[in-house]
């Protein structure tokens, strides 16, 4: 299939700039594939979607604030993103601007932060070397931003409002570049009612990476490849996802990146093992899923993988008017946005 099979018409007053003042405020558009059906729901009602058995699956990443300000020696203003550590006290880095900054050129973020630009790619990327006096990851926790994805327009200078907001309630392994969004959602309530309902809670971690927000670069989507991230596995959620499968019980992906995740453990080894490894699988049609059996997922970017990856477990026609009914419904879409649960 061709990425252009993946557009459609999204009015910018859809596109959530604000969370919601509630977590579990969010609509909810429950798809069942077994009938092509659609049915509009609260988020605030997804356990009753649950079975007993059941095994929901959250990704504990934790989102660093990997946006910093700063000024080269000339005073000229330069933005980085932190990307990926690529070594010791070296990131990989988007700046802005990037033309300004060429090897060797100094970047003063704080009294206690500086870097050197080592060099340049040929995909734009800034390579710069980081010296901070202190702990480097307790400075970025003062001066650093929430990295937000581009469509969320923030002032750059002030307080930092999503600080808390733009993160899961059960984040805690640092190392996210952007929240694994399906998770925004919860509450510590929803997950009570969770473990009411008779379904079980396990938790992987996947460190969100640049590839989210990466747009789909090629128009044959059997070309396309997402970059790899991070992920980890326990023996507790090990043997909770391999006994869900031996009793025939579902597992529950929260997002995209939960979904990645199992799908790559499982086709390494064909069972669920503790393990810290790359996810390095691109689901694109014609993908057969084997660990999954349901996913809640944010409504996403118009040609993106993401989407691919959506429309691929729910069908691309099925999933294709669901969001041509999300539009006409006003939904809010992608980051802060509602929600569908696909079964």
């Amino acid at each position: 299939m061709l990425i252009s099979d993946f557009d459609f018409e999204l009015p910018d007053e859809l596109i959530a700039q604000e969370p919601l003042a509630e977590r579990a405020g969010s609509r909810m558009l429950a798809v069942g594939r077994a009938d092509n059906s659609y049915l509009d729901a609260r988020f605030a009602d997804f356990p009753r979607f649950l079975k007993k058995g059941d095994v929901v699956v959250l990704n504990n990443t934790k989102v660093f604030p990997a946006r910093l300000f700063g000024a080269s020696e000339t005073g000229a203003r330069i933005e980085l993103f932190l990307v990926r550590e690529a070594g010791e006290s070296v990131w990989e880095t988007l700046a802005r601007p990037a033309r300004r900054l060429k090897p060797g050129k100094k970047i003063r973020f704080a009294d206690d932060l500086t870097a050197e630009v080592l060099e340049k790619n040929a995909d734009g990327r800034v390579f710069v070397r980081f010296s901070a006096v202190g702990d480097f990851d307790a400075i970025l926790d003062r001066i650093g931003k929430t990295p937000l994805p581009p469509y969320i327009k923030r002032a750059d200078a002030g307080f930092d409002n999503d600080r808390e907001r733009y993160q899961t309630v059960f984040a805690r392994e640092r190392g996210a570049i952007a929240a694994p969004t399906a998770g925004l959602h919860f509450t510590p309530r929803i997950l009570e009612e969770i473990a009411a309902a008779g379904a079980e809670i396990a938790e992987i971690t996947l460190h969100v990476g640049y590839g989210t927000f990466e747009p789909v670069r090629v128009e044959e989507l059997s070309e396309h490849r997402v970059m790899a991230e991070r992920y980890e596995i326990s023996e507790a959620t090990a043997a909770a996802l391999n006994r869900a499968k031996a009793d025939k019980k579902r597992i529950v992906a929260i997002g995209t990146t939960t979904t990645r995740t199992l799908e790559n453990a499982l086709a390494r080894h064909d069972r669920f093992v503790a393990e810290k490894n790359l996810a390095e699988l691109t689901i694109t049609p014609g993908y057969e899923f084997r660990a999954i059996d349901a996913l809640l997922t944010n409504f996403h970017l118009p040609q993106s993988s993401l989407l691919v990856l959506v429309s691929t477990f729910g069908g691309h026609e099925l999933i294709m008017k669901a969001y041509q009914h999300a539009v006409s419904e006003k939904y809010r879409f992608y980051s802060y946005g509602d929600c569908m649960f696909i079964v």
